[in-house]
């Protein structure tokens, strides 16, 4: 099959985002303003925010700011796979929080309860399957891996490849360990304007195109707070929460401490029904496969298969631009390695191609911070699975600017910071060093280099 000609007259805008239920902008901040929360940032991490304040309190005033719209960014661009994890998974948070990693695992279960609660609660339209997710073997190494992790009670089960291929069949898969609880898939960009149009009914006044330029911390004598200056209006706020994601952080304190690091995925036309008999895909589960450069794929409510992941770019100094929202060789690798995995579906073609960025950091889970007297709390650096720990990301900060001690405030993940990266050109060098180094590692059966094991020591290491 010609990947080129399979690919051309696939849109370029996100297919989460190419929809008609994208409901109209709302106006731009104009003049001045005050409220008692104010959030900055309109993707899952700040409109989770703001409902939570809302049920808390609902006489509260919330205002959200929103740069662009909501859930324009990589809240409208992922995968949709909503997991319990909080720490990207057991291992990692094991390697980084070994005295904590077992509560916060129950906390990252009972946040995946909590989001499946809230879509019934509140009706919210945004597909959401709480059908799993299968690791996959696609190599010999990988399986031993897979299948000591076999825990029925713990809902994780390990199927060899005939028991797979009851589930999913391609011939490059060897087993796979299905966990039947930790994840759910949504349409994310469903889920943010699900979550604006709940927010608004609750009385929270959002503002769209609102770009946040600048963040003074007023005196006591002038009633203490914060003021957001945006492009035609100020704000002024008792407590804020900073929601910007891989954005440029407004505390100057945390900007070293994640990179944007951009990803791909691209989605296919509608599967016929045999094609999708072909492929066996039955249980609708989220896949994945094992390896460091790895792919992460699903259906759609439509029957289209998402396929992302594998190159992970980080382009010099850090920077956040549509013009590397497209990567034409990215994508022409993804679809070969599509006929590949299903040589069944040769001849289906590519509806949607995109990419977006990852607010990554150095332990691959989020992290939080507070400035001027506890009255601002931020939360970022979810590395790619924050569709479901932005809830808690929420939860977190709300607990910070509640001034009290409680035991979210207390734990470990939320009071230690992850080392920061280094400035450039120490910083490109990094990551272009340790991404050779996980591709060695991959055609090396997953054995670890030196450089690979010096990152595991420090603090900075994961193994996918």
């Amino acid at each position: 099959m010609n990947v080129s000609a399979a690919l051309a007259g696939a849109s370029t805008v996100p297919f989460w985002l190419d929809s008609d239920a994208r409901p109209a902008a709302l106006p731009a901040l104009s003049g001045e303003h005050s409220t008692e929360l104010a959030i900055v940032g309109g993707g899952f991490t700040g409109l989770w925010t703001a409902l939570l304040a809302k049920e808390a309190d609902p006489d509260r005033r919330v205002v959200l700011l929103e740069g662009g719209r909501v859930g324009w960014a990589a809240s409208g661009r992922n995968g949709g796979f909503c997991s319990a994890s909080l720490t990207h998974g057991w291992d990692n948070g094991e390697s980084h929080l070994p005295a904590e990693n077992a509560r916060l695992t129950e906390l990252g279960f009972e946040n995946l309860d909590a989001i499946e609660a809230a879509v019934a609660r509140y009706g919210l339209d945004c597909e959401f399957e709480r059908t799993g997710e299968i690791n996959i073997a696609t190599e010999p190494y990988q399986v031993e891996a897979l299948r000591a992790a076999h825990d029925p009670e713990a809902g994780e089960v390990w199927l060899d490849a005939e028991e797979l291929r009851a589930h999913i069949d391609s011939p490059q898969y060897l087993g796979g360990l299905w966990d039947q609880r930790g994840n759910a898939l949504i349409h994310p960009a469903k889920l943010c304007w699900e979550l604006l149009r709940v927010i608004r009914e609750l009385g929270v006044e959002v503002h769209e195109d609102s770009i946040v330029r600048r963040m003074d911390r007023r005196s006591r004598a002038a009633g203490g707070g914060v003021d957001l200056h945006t492009d035609a209006g100020t704000l002024r706020a008792e407590r804020v929460a900073l929601a910007t994601n891989v954005f440029p952080s407004l505390l100057k304190r945390t900007r070293l401490h994640t990179v944007p690091v951009y990803d791909y995925a691209i989605m296919t036309e509608p599967l016929t029904a045999e094609q999708l008999a072909a492929i066996g895909w039955s249980g609708r589960q989220g896949l994945a496969d094992t390896a460091n450069r790895f792919h992460y794929f699903r259906l759609t409510a439509d029957n289209r298969i998402l396929f992302g992941g594998w190159d992970a770019v980080y382009h010099y100094g850090k920077q956040v631009s549509w013009r590397y929202d497209q990567r034409a060789e990215t994508f022409e690798t993804l679809a070969r390695q599509l006929y590949e995995m299903f040589p069944q579906l040769e001849g289906v073609r590519f509806s949607h191609k995109w990419g977006g960025a990852i607010d990554t950091c150095s332990r691959f889970f989020p992290f939080f911070a507070t400035a001027h007297g506890g009255r601002i709390a931020y939360a970022a650096g979810f590395t790619g699975l924050g569709v479901g720990a932005s809830r808690f990301a929420g939860r977190v900060m709300l607990n910070l600017l509640s001034g009290g001690r409680t035991e979210l405030t207390e734990l470990e993940m939320v009071r230690k910071m992850p080392l920061p990266f280094p400035p450039e050109p120490l910083a490109w060098a990094g990551v272009k060093l340790t991404t050779a180094a996980m591709v060695k590692a991959d055609e090396n059966e997953g054995r670890r280099g030196p450089l690979l094991k010096a990152l595991d020591a420090i603090g900075m290491g994961f193994d996918s």
